[in-house]
């Protein structure tokens, strides 16, 4: 199973899903891969010091790249693996438009490496460009994130419609594993409105897990650690564990 993490809409808790799930998946015994395709190279710096990483996933889309091989590194949780990103992936789009291979790249690089992991996760830019486009050529699966705000649905047509475009040509199989509500607040009136809005325009595709909004999940990253060795006891780690379980029932 390949899952890309994706939603062009930013602070939805794309890259803390990423990271979180990547660790629960391997938690449970599964040889994983994080892909870290986000110029801004979060998921990577919560598990790598960005300042020892000589190669990335530039090196691989680029132009006669190297192996996927030649840049994944362990990570600190067991059976867990990282292909970092730098700033420089940023500039690649541009480089890609009129190759014809430019949405293929991702896709011929993990095919190699496919039959080593039982998982890859992608963790996408907050962008619909070339380089989310090569993670849904890619992938087998995609997972939405959505903040459970009120401007939550905006932009997520503009993500159905690229999907669709991808399944029509590039990759036909590519499926919707699922919608994950994030930053919930119980608490407030307008979150169970946006839960209940979002459930209408989803329907059984949206998890029964849902992440609430929590301090811990937004520190970890900082001590580069996932939730679960980070604050094994929250509520984060709890719902990002419950979600572990529903991405393999689906799958």
């Amino acid at each position: 199973m390949i899952v890309s993490i994706a939603n062009q809409k930013g602070g939805v808790a794309k890259t803390t899903t990423a990271i979180n799930l990547a660790a629960a998946l391997a938690m449970r015994g599964k040889r994983t891969l994080l892909i870290d395709m986000d110029p801004q190279a979060n998921s990577t710096m919560s598990y790598l010091d960005v300042r020892t990483i000589e190669r990335s996933v530039y090196d691989v889309i680029a132009e006669g790249g190297c192996p996927l091989s030649d840049v994944v590194q362990p990570t600190t949780v067991g059976n867990l693996w990282i292909a970092p990103a730098r700033i420089a992936l940023a500039k690649l789009e541009a480089k890609l438009v009129g190759e014809l291979d430019a949405h293929f790249r991702l896709k011929d690089r993990i095919a190699p490496l496919r039959p080593s992991y039982d998982v890859i996760v992608v963790d996408c830019p907050p962008a619909l460009g070339l380089l989310t486009v090569n993670a849904l050529v890619a992938s087998t699966h995609l997972l939405i994130p959505i903040q459970s705000s009120y401007f939550a649905l905006e932009g997520t047509d503009d993500l159905l419609e690229t999907v669709e475009k991808v399944r029509a040509r590039a990759n036909p199989d590519l499926r919707l594993l699922g919608v994950l509500i994030t930053m919930h607040d119980r608490r407030t009136a307008i979150a169970k409105d946006i839960r209940g809005q979002i459930q209408r325009v989803f329907g059984e595709k949206v998890f029964t897990t849902v992440i609430s909004k929590s301090v811990r999940l937004e520190e970890s990253p900082a001590y580069k650690e996932s939730i679960f060795s980070f604050a094994p006891e929250s509520s984060g780690a709890t719902e990002y564990y419950r979600l572990c379980e529903e991405v393999i029932d689906r799958g």
